[in-house]
């Protein structure tokens, strides 16, 4: 049987932490950021963790295991 090619996609938008847990980047950050304030611009800056009901979605896109049990 072939390997699993990555989703190259996903692997652009999401990044997996040391512990194997995906973040992802908030939406909204860069369309008409002028007249947002600063405290959401900001939150902006930090990463989402993503929920886990999308986690195993996430793993068979990438191809591999990211929950350490």
């Amino acid at each position: 049987m072939s390997k699993l090619k990555t989703h190259k996609a996903t692997a652009k938008r999401f990044k997996i932490t040391g512990r194997g847990k995906p973040r992802r980047r908030k939406q909204m950050r860069s369309h008409l950021r002028r007249k947002k304030s600063k405290r959401v611009k900001r939150q902006f800056a930090k990463d989402l963790e993503v929920r886990p009901s999308n986690v195993k979605q996430i793993e068979r896109l990438l191809g591999k295991r990211l929950r350490q049990k």
